[in-house]
């Protein structure tokens, strides 16, 4: 999550596989392709950036349960923190994330993420 605070999308987005899924609140978005994440989260950073805005995710309680396929499912709650320029911080959203994970050569990425808002 730093390198997607950082504004780095093409970073983030290689911690996806290259067909990995990205669902993003509102529900029933969903996001094909390393590709396409990427540009998703371009997009999202020139926008806090317009706004002047920084975000930052923080990610606690976590669940981890290894598959008997070799994936593991990683369960946490996340929080987004925006500070404006100049101004406090504030929590912008509470959520659900939910990862399946795949070890390949180049280490662990993310198959399928589904981000769930509160409320």
């Amino acid at each position: 999550m730093h390198l997607l605070d950082d504004g780095d999308a093409a970073g983030w987005a290689a911690t996806f596989t290259e067909d990995g899924t990205f669902e993003p609140p509102p529900p029933g978005r969903v996001i094909s392709g390393r590709r396409n994440i990427a540009d998703g989260a371009a997009k999202a950073a020139a926008e806090r950036a317009e706004k002047g805005e920084q975000h930052r995710h923080w990610h606690g309680m976590l669940t981890v349960r290894p598959a008997e396929d070799g994936t593991v499912w990683v369960r946490c709650y996340a929080l987004i923190i925006v500070t404006p320029a100049g101004g406090p911080s504030r929590l912008n959203q509470a959520c659900v994330c939910e990862d399946v994970l795949v070890r390949g050569d180049s280490g662990w990425r993310v198959r399928y993420r589904r981000v769930t808002r509160d409320g």
